[in-house]
């Protein structure tokens, strides 16, 4: 079974994303073997500059480097990555899952990646050029996850 780790910064608050991450989680289990890890993200001061704004990234992408496991195939979740259709990211994990047993995703801060951290990735995906919360992103993720294995696997999803 395949092993899919979610690696982001910050807690989830509102519960309804947790209720649908929940939700995800408890469909995937069908599928993958599932883990998230939530770092604790660092305290923006009202006034960031550069210098400041580039310390909090690297500490937090450096939390992240020390949480990716070293034989997982990593995937950053990045504004400049390659957006798929949903059959397309479906093939890609099916192509992931011939030759690693683990999926490692990435999700940044407020901030976002490191060029250390990206550098890191096999793969950098965009879900869209839009800004969304980090935390809906997670659910994105997940749904779009759950999606693909219905894919593969020729069941019937909602379209």
């Amino acid at each position: 079974m395949l092993n899919i780790q979610v690696i982001c910064v910050g807690k989830l608050k509102e519960t309804y994303l947790k209720e649908a991450i929940c939700e995800y989680s408890k469909r995937l289990s069908k599928y993958c073997k599932l883990s998230f890890l939530e770092l604790p993200d660092q305290k923006l001061p009202d006034k960031l500059n550069e210098a400041l704004a580039y310390d909090i990234k690297t500490k937090e992408c450096n939390e992240m480097i020390r949480h990716i496991k070293k034989d997982s195939y990593v995937i950053a979740l990045d504004l400049k990555g390659t957006e798929f259709t949903s059959p397309e990211f479906s093939n890609k994990l099916q192509d992931i899952s011939m030759t690693s047993s683990s999926i490692t995703f990435i999700i940044g801060g407020s901030l976002g990646l490191t060029n250390e951290l990206l550098e890191l990735c096999q793969q950098k995906i965009c879900f869209s050029k839009m800004t969304f919360p980090h935390q809906l992103i997670r659910v994105f993720l997940l749904e779009q996850i759950f999606r693909a294995f219905k894919i593969a696997n020729g069941e019937t999803y909602h379209r």
